[in-house]
């Protein structure tokens, strides 16, 4: 009868630790779920601002632009849905496919560059030992903490030296030879263990097909991290553009949305929808490999 009793009490607290548990986690998803859905606020008003029309959104804006008192008012479901301004953005305006195809080819050519520097770089670093190697690479880390603010003056220099201002190799070139790569793809290639480099060399494998055949496809995850990224900060580059290209028909689509006024609202909500579906698709489709350069980023070598 008391082993009856002792099962049934241990029965019992099995359930109560488990319906706590799942309370737990039922709560924690919730205090998650409503700052994730405070960052998709941004993306739901331009998704319904884009097929708004002009006479519903002026009533809308009114207070942010001056003409009237209160708060802004928002419907997350239009009373008259239009894609006029998707008609007039896609057919009406060719300037924006020049800068579609500029920040297109830009960003190209920038991911090539990383490909073809950046990560033999990262796997120098990583399967060589040479003098002053730690040192290097924290040099490395610390540029890539500056701020564009800090070496722009320098950067203006050298290319005006070279005289690429005012062309796009001006906006590639310095991003060619950033070190974020090189540091992401780096811990890619630690993962690799030195006893399967080193049988392969004893095997009569030289060093490039050891890089070919072994560092491209076990460092898969974090080339493609930084592939990823780098799409994601280049695709939405400002300031370098900004600074360095005087014509605006060699900007890049980043820099057309600010010269749209606020007279056309619903023009800029289906710009600014049109730029954020590349970006978006790209995140999504590198998402696992996204998340292990993360892990591979903390790793110390």
């Amino acid at each position: 009868m008391s082993e009856k009793r002792n099962k049934c009490k241990w029965n019992e607290s099995k359930y109560v630790h488990t319906a706590a548990g799942i309370l737990k986690v039922y709560l924690s998803e919730a205090v998650l779920l409503l700052p994730a859905l405070l960052v998709c606020i941004p993306v739901l008003i331009l998704l319904t601002g884009s097929v708004m029309g002009r006479g519903e959104l002026a009533g809308y804006l009114r207070p942010v632009l001056g003409e009237a008192e209160g708060y802004i008012s928002w419907k997350l479901m239009p009373d008259y849905p239009t894609f006029e301004n998707y008609k007039r953005l896609l057919l009406e305006t060719p300037q924006f496919f020049v800068l579609f195809w500029n920040s297109i080819g830009m960003v190209a050519a920038i991911l090539f560059g990383h490909l073809a520097i950046g990560v033999p770089a990262a796997w120098a670093f990583a399967a060589y030992e040479f003098p002053f190697r730690k040192w290097l690479l924290t040099v490395y880390v610390v540029l890539m903490l500056l701020p564009f603010q800090v070496t722009m003056l320098s950067s203006y220099l050298v290319l005006n030296g070279m005289g690429l201002m005012n062309t796009q190799k001006a906006v590639v070139l310095p991003a060619v030879f950033s070190t974020f790569p090189v540091f992401v793809c780096y811990g890619g290639f630690r993962q690799i263990p030195k006893e399967m480099l080193d049988s392969a060399r004893i095997d009569g494998a030289g060093e490039a097909l050891i890089f070919i055949r072994f560092a491209l496809p076990l460092g898969k995850g974090g080339i493609l991290s930084a592939l990823v990224l780098g799409f994601l900060e280049y695709w939405n580059l400002m300031e370098q553009p900004l600074a360095f290209l005087e014509d605006k028909a060699l900007w890049p689509l980043s820099l057309y949305l600010p010269e749209i006024s606020w007279q056309q609202a619903g023009y800029a909500f289906a710009a600014s929808v049109i730029t954020l579906i590349p970006a978006v698709f790209v995140f999504l489709a590198g998402q696992d490999h996204l998340e292990k350069g993360i892990v591979y980023a903390g790793l110390k070598g």
